[in-house]
């Protein structure tokens, strides 16, 4: 025999009984989730920002700006719309709870929270801020160098094609996801699937590493800075007290023999000067801490700390300096390194194809690395950055502008690099290839620097070049930072939603102090490792539980009804079969071939052991692992028989919906 609903009975959770009745101006709730009535107040529109009524006036529940309202609270990750929530209204359960208050409560916490969010001053701060983020130093040592080693101008077709169906896609995804549901990496999944969790929480630890050894390579510039201000570049000449009986300056009037052991006085500036890495003996032996580079980055943490402590308010304004100058300095070095004898021999060498590389797999996966860590999806900065949009902001022609500005800066940036190169081994008389031998930092701090100091006005153009640099990197270090700031505050506003500044303060210091291993005379030696193992398997790994959490768990169509909601159009099938498949896809293919073949470190005359490969990748491990944990947590401490948590995960991780949460599970799942 039917039951009759009593109130001790539930209804099915997406039931609107008793919206309609709801008098004028008051809320009512549905199954202990606040629903508003769709007269009332909540129909607030301040240039599309706050609030916005439902698309259409499907629903009879207005929706918040965030995406919520009391259908889609009730049906976190449903992929079908309309047909879904018909189903899910057809459906009964039979758990009896009471009403609860507490989700409820929890909600209006939200809708307050979200009334009160400060969103960016002007659009331009936004796109500053997403330019800066994604240009960075690798644009200026990492793209310049991968292209010529992997073929040249025949690098630039994988690159394109790895750049418009998996970098792009993943970086208009995590645009979209920010703006929408306005929430950093950690708070975030509450709304789109809590089983992953953890992914936020992986993302702030990856964030961490990233500026523990990040920020040193900025201490190292600001050295540079610093030195620069001489009538004569300290790394010019062989009469300085850290130079050996090595040292050759080829560059001198005298005639100068150049043998195997020769040295050249700028990387001697870098390695006995800077680094001091001749005072270590490796990892098992780093040596003592340089008190001239701990100042520098003291300093640095320092310029940070009061361009971000504000919120996007004060860094919105920042960046207006930081990310603008850049492209000033590489415009001036790019003319002036265009002026330079020989600098056609390095254009060529840049450009020139070799078109058999191309089927090397190896090329493929440096395309695919390069243009993914270059727009940098996964770090929570993307997220971040747009949860402080205007709800119909139009993401999607800013997720295409971004990229294009970046990749763009990346090709650029090879002509600047590549003209100088072609100057030394012009004055080398060598083969640029011969010129060409030093990657990463010592690019820019050894090969670059030393065809500055041998040019005309030396001083004026090392200044600007490092400030370059710094500039670079001060944008980067401002995203990495706000996407843990705004991840943490977002998640336990309670605790340091008004305490902004104080969190920030304590964020800094912990981020200073756990750069003091890279301080040390080999600390070069733990950048290497860090950069290497700590963050690029994890953040893939990361990126990829993301695409296939949002597309197959969350749901490809409820992800575009979003998109659709605040754009007024919904993305077309070539972004729908990239977020599915192509994104995941490529995602995995480059994270598998690292994982096959791990990279053999080497720094200067250093060969990494190989217990060092073991403790990059537990380092890496350490913040993917809270993953796995947080899923552990979540059916350990989740309410409910076997039964009944199992059909949470299916109601909370498949596209469609055959059931209905039950209610104790829903509440505690969203209220908690």
């Amino acid at each position: 025999m039917e039951k009759k609903a009593t109130s001790n009975e539930t209804e099915p959770l997406t039931s609107k009984k008793d919206v309609s009745g709801c008098s004028k101006g008051e809320d009512c709730k549905e199954n202990g989730l606040l629903v508003r009535n769709p007269k009332s107040a909540l129909r607030l529109v301040e240039d599309g920002n706050k609030v916005h009524p439902s698309q259409g006036d499907k629903g009879e529940a207005a929706q918040i700006s965030n995406g919520y309202s009391g259908v889609q609270s009730s049906v976190p990750c449903n992929g079908e719309g309309e047909d879904a929530q018909g189903t899910a209204q057809a459906a009964t359960t039979t758990t009896t709870t009471t009403t609860s208050t507490t989700c409820g409560a929890e909600a209006q916490q939200q809708l307050m929270e979200l009334e009160d969010r400060e969103t960016w001053s002007k659009k331009i701060d936004f796109l500053l801020s997403v330019i800066g983020y994604a240009v960075d130093l690798g644009n200026v040592w990492r793209f310049p160098y991968i292209c010529y080693q992997n073929g040249g101008g025949a690098f630039l077709i994988p690159y394109t094609i790895m750049a418009l169906f998996g970098g792009i896609p993943l970086f208009y995804m995590e645009l979209a996801l920010g703006q929408y549901h306005r929430n950093g990496c950690i708070s975030i999944w509450r709304k789109i699937c809590p089983i992953f969790k953890g992914i936020g929480f992986a993302i702030c630890i990856i964030d961490l590493y990233v500026a523990s050894y990040y920020n040193t390579i900025m201490a190292w510039a600001f050295y540079y800075l610093i030195s620069s201000f001489t009538a004569e570049l300290p790394w010019t000449s062989c009469t300085n007290p850290w130079n050996t009986g090595n040292c050759t300056n080829y560059f001198s009037k005298d005639n100068v023999s150049w043998s195997l052991h020769s040295i050249s006085p700028a990387e001697e500036f870098y390695t006995r000067q800077v680094l001091q890495v001749h005072r270590s003996n490796g990892l098992d032996d780093l040596g003592g801490i340089s008190w001239q580079l701990t100042l520098c980055l003291l300093l640095i943490f320092t310029i940070v700390y009061f361009s971000i402590w504000k919120g996007v308010k004060t860094s919105g304004k920042v960046v207006w300096v930081t990310a603008t100058f850049p492209y000033i300095i590489l415009f001036i070095l790019l003319v002036r390194g265009a002026t330079l004898p020989g600098a056609w021999r390095g254009v060529l060498y840049y450009l020139k194809p070799d078109w058999q590389k191309l089927l090397a797999t190896e090329v493929w996966v440096d395309a695919a690395a390069q243009i993914f860590f270059s727009l940098g999806p996964g770090f929570g900065v993307l997220l971040a950055y747009a949860s402080y949009n205007k709800f119909h902001n139009n993401c999607y022609q800013d997720a295409l502008v971004t990229s294009t500005v970046n990749c763009l800066t990346s090709f650029v940036s090879g002509f600047v690099i590549f003209t100088v190169l072609g100057y030394m081994a012009e004055m080398r008389n060598e083969d640029v290839s011969e010129v060409a031998k030093d990657t990463g930092p010592s690019l820019l701090f050894i090969t670059y620097a030393e065809a500055i100091a041998n040019m005309p006005a030396s001083t004026f153009f090392a200044i600007i070049f490092f400030l370059m640099l710094l500039t670079l990197g001060l944008d980067s270090t401002f995203a990495g930072l706000e996407g843990v700031i705004t991840g943490v505050l977002d998640e336990f506003p309670h605790v340091w939603g008004k305490r902004r500044e104080l969190f920030v303060l304590g964020l800094t210091i912990i981020c200073f102090l756990g750069s003091l291993a890279t301080l040390t005379f080999g600390g070069a030696y733990v950048v290497k490792l860090f950069e290497e193992y700590a963050t690029g398997p994890a953040v893939l790994t990361v990126v990829f539980l993301e695409a296939v959490a949002v597309s197959w768990f969350y749901g490809i169509t409820q992800f575009c009804n979003d998109v659709k909601e605040m754009l007024g159009s919904a993305p077309g099938w070539y972004w729908r079969v990239c977020w599915v498949a192509i994104s995941p896809l490529f995602l995995l293919f480059v994270t598998c071939s690292f994982l096959s073949n791990p990279p053999e470190l080497r720094l200067f005359d250093y060969d990494y052991p190989y217990w060092t490969t073991v403790v990059g990748y537990c380092i890496g491990t350490s913040s993917v692992i809270f993953i796995p944990i947080y899923m552990v947590y979540r059916l350990v401490v989740t309410p409910g028989t076997l039964k009944e948590v199992s059909l949470m995960l299916c109601c909370f991780c498949l596209t469609v919906r055959k059931e209905v949460i039950p209610k104790n599970i829903h509440d505690w799942l969203f209220c908690s």
